[in-house]
């Protein structure tokens, strides 16, 4: 879109999201694909107490300080900060991610829309909205089994959701489900990494990990329902000289921590808290079987298609998972990985020595890894989220 002097009119884009930047991927993603696109883009989230300092980044960010950290009052918080700051910003496109943002963004974009339509000067077009509902929130374990906090967000939902007009899901299967909820249409837009190259693996010297050890790795959030207590656990039944790993953080961080100690693993395990996205890459490549084993305790997770297990794949290694429609279809479509059969921590156990038993089965999995990376990645998958905004055209 350009002035009447023939010269490009630099558009605004707002990103918000609750978390507080140095772990997300999949806004970085989004950011960078706007930016490809002519905006100027500002990522806004919040700091917490024990944030890391975030790496420079090619768009602007601003993370707001905060006087809750968590449950209600932390949101309500949040979402009046960020309407304010919205509003008293020129911007032509909000994005939301999950939830948690939308009353905000969509209000501030309700706001923006009605200053449009009564100024006299409108060379940049109508502003514009658009919802990363990513997961499925009202399925989210720590709402699972809650009766007040599910009915509140589902109020909000219901309000809103209906109106809007370019939405987009993780996965087919969490976009049929608000589609066929609400009514709209949503597009799946994969969390798909950039294509990222293979590199020498130093991790484990960094961490102190004996060369010939194996490598059991997890990344992500350390939160309820992930496996993560049944996998310490299945240590004490694992044949094969393995060390497990765990990179990230979360509400069960510090219980994961005093179960170690009473389970007698502080040898067999290794926690290294929160990493950032940056340097996340270099982490997996040493791992020899990585780990996606969440539990089945709601549409959430049933439906789930974690960004670790595209990671995984960039870092060829090979996948061990929840038998879940979405994990279970990229997994055996490609041949690269497996099943568990149970969360059992010896069933477990014996899930992961087979694994690491059977070399040459791991190596056409690592041979099969080299196809699904050329293919699950950002650079191929972008193009819906263009394709919906008819950025093409900007």
């Amino acid at each position: 879109m350009r002035t009447r002097a023939n010269q490009p009119i630099p558009l605004q884009a707002i990103v918000a999201v609750t978390n507080d930047l140095t772990t997300d991927q999949r806004v970085d993603r989004t950011c960078k694909t706007l930016q490809q696109h002519s905006y100027s883009v500002l990522l806004v989230g919040r700091r917490r107490t024990k944030s890391l300092t975030l790496a420079p980044r090619s768009y602007q960010t601003h993370r707001m300080q905060l006087l809750f950290e968590k449950g209600p009052l932390f949101y309500a918080e949040f979402n009046l900060r960020l309407f304010f700051f919205l509003i008293f910003r020129s911007h032509h496109l909000l994005v939301s991610n999950d939830l948690d943002t939308l009353p905000a963004t969509y209000f501030a974009h309700l706001v923006s829309r009605m200053i449009f339509f009564f100024s006299f000067s409108r060379d940049r077009g109508a502003p514009l909205h658009l919802h990363d509902c990513h997961e499925y929130f009202r399925g989210v374990p720590e709402l699972v089994g809650r009766k007040f906090a599910p009915m509140m967000w589902k109020a909000l939902e219901d309000m809103i959701f209906p109106h809007l007009k370019r939405v987009i899901a993780v996965n087919t299967s969490i976009a049929r489900i608000y589609s066929e909820e609400y009514g709209v249409p949503v597009t799946a837009v994969r969390n798909l990494p950039f294509r990222k190259p293979l590199t020498p693996a130093n991790m484990k010297k960094a961490l102190q990990i004996g060369e010939n050890r194996k490598v059991i790795y997890y990344q992500g959030a350390v939160n309820v329902d992930r496996g993560l207590e049944e996998a310490v656990c299945a240590l004490q039944y694992l044949k094969t000289d393995a060390v497990l790993v765990i990179v990230g953080t979360g509400d069960i961080f510090h219980e994961l921590q005093s179960l170690i100690v009473r389970e007698k693993r502080e040898n067999q395990v290794i926690l290294t808290g929160p990493v950032p996205f940056e340097k996340l890459h270099e982490y997996t490549q040493m791992a020899d079987v990585g780990l996606s084993i969440e539990k089945d305790i709601g549409i959430n997770y049933h439906y789930a298609l974690p960004n670790k297990i595209m990671d995984y794949i960039q870092a060829n290694v090979p996948l061990l998972v929840s038998p879940f429609p979405e994990m279970k279809t990229i997994v055996e479509g490609y041949r690269i990985g497996a099943c568990i059969a149970g969360h059992d921590p010896e069933s477990l156990a014996g899930s992961i020595d087979a694994m690491l038993g059977n070399p040459l089965q791991l190596e056409q999995y690592k041979e099969n890894l080299k196809l699904a990376a050329e293919e699950l990645c950002w650079e191929n998958e972008q193009h819906k989220l263009s394709e919906l905004l008819n950025l093409e055209s900007v």
